[in-house]
């Protein structure tokens, strides 16, 4: 009596599950749609988290950024006298200003140190001096790590950010940043090719300004 009542319990039980279940042409259409809608939506949640935010990139570029930079790369050695066909001069006859300050950080120097020793100037960049303190180089790793203890103050350009809302709380930026000077996916980032590389982002600039930074640190 105990067995037929738990197979027509059974009976039951699956008889109701067939009427409310789909037919197996529906659920496999089902299950086919939730995995490409499943998909569709793993792929826009990358396609965001490469974007780098402006406002993510000002709290690097106010880390790095210095308002004081030498222009000067011939170190101070021209004497300004218009000598014909100095090699310190401009292409069009001029000079280039000796140094700059501004009144709030502009520049990333693409200089580890500069100095001038006939006016006794000298700058070391702060990037050179706080970045690579154990060594010639350092790994992505360090890099992140060292750029989030770097001071931060509000840099000219980009959206203003105070230093109580500075904090870099997602290191995606950072991490592109590295792979952006470093080029080539290479693990080890040296002082000598961050340097060139700043020089390059600059177009040759001396120093690194918000614009040209930020088109580096979004180009694809």
């Amino acid at each position: 009596m105990k067995t037929s009542t738990v197979l027509i319990s059974l009976f039951s039980t699956t008889n109701a599950f067939m009427a409310l279940a789909p037919t197996s042409t529906n659920l496999h259409t089902n299950i086919h749609v939730r995995t490409f809608t499943q998909l569709n939506a793993d792929a826009t949640v990358t396609e965001t988290t490469t974007t780098v935010e402006p406002k993510e990139a000002v709290k690097i570029f106010g880390r790095l950024a210095e308002k004081y930079i030498m222009l000067d790369d011939s170190g101070g050695m021209c004497c300004y006298s218009a000598c014909k066909d100095c090699e310190y001069r401009l292409p069009g006859g001029g000079y280039k200003m000796a140094d700059q300050t501004a009144a709030r950080p502009k520049w990333i120097p693409s200089y580890e140190e500069r100095i001038f020793e006939s006016a006794g100037k000298e700058h070391y960049s702060a990037w050179a001096k706080e970045l690579f303190t154990s060594g010639p180089y350092v790994i992505k790793e360090e890099f992140v790590e060292r750029v989030k203890e770097m001071k931060f103050n509000p840099p000219l350009g980009g959206p203003y950010m105070s230093a109580s809302a500075a904090g870099i709380e997602d290191d995606h930026a950072l991490e592109k940043l590295f792979d952006v000077l470093v080029v080539g996916g290479k693990e080890r980032l040296t002082k000598h090719r961050m340097s060139t590389r700043i020089k390059e982002i600059a177009n040759g600039n001396e120093g690194l300004i918000w614009s040209d930074f930020i088109s580096a640190l979004t180009a694809e």
